[in-house]
């Protein structure tokens, strides 16, 4: 933990943890000193009393590390022919040589996967366990077992559309036309 992160946790009376975050709140204009709108002030707990009604969650992790990866498994290219002396994985051509006599930026290659900061977008939320502050979603969520997450209100949920599968309304067009074609 760096010096300016310790010297912040002993300004608000806190112990040293591992995984700090800044996360932005909502503030009260009316209020002489800047109090964040729900009450919350630097070392609070956030429970997942906050996804309550919630749908939809955006969650925020590190990768799982793959290291030096090939085209094929970095890119899912298909690889050489499988026969006549070829070799199996190679990343094939990688551009002209006279003219542009250079390697176009953003070329896929060969090189290291993973460890990266991945958001995964509207997950949805399946319920809340209030007693052991769980929130349940479907899906699969970046990084290992025990890894740690920030997990967001959905930025762009989507939209609920009409006669979709559980939607409780029905294009009225479309049953008029169904109706006119049986009767």
């Amino acid at each position: 933990m760096s010096q300016p992160e310790r010297g912040h946790l002993a300004k608000n009376n806190l112990p040293p943890m591992k995984f700090v975050r800044e996360v932005p709140l909502e503030f009260e204009e009316k209020a002489e000193a800047p109090v964040a709108g729900n009450g919350l002030k630097a070392g609070d707990r956030v429970l997942v009393d906050i996804f309550d009604g919630e749908k939809f969650v955006d969650i925020v992790g590190i990768s799982k590390g793959k290291g030096f990866q090939g085209v094929v498994k970095r890119h899912h290219f298909g690889g050489g022919p499988k026969s006549h002396g070829s070799m199996f994985q190679i990343t094939g051509s990688i551009g002209s040589s006279a003219f542009p006599s250079r390697v176009f930026k953003g070329m896929r290659m060969s090189g290291h996967m993973g460890n990266a900061r991945v958001t995964a977008r509207n997950l949805r939320v399946l319920g809340l366990d209030k007693d052991d502050n769980l929130l349940v979603v479907e899906g699969s969520v970046p990084g290992p077992n025990g890894g740690y997450l920030v997990i967001m209100k959905a930025k762009k949920p989507p939209r609920e559309r009409r006669g979709f599968a559980g939607a409780a309304t029905v294009d009225p067009l479309k049953a008029a036309k169904r109706a006119a074609k049986k009767g």
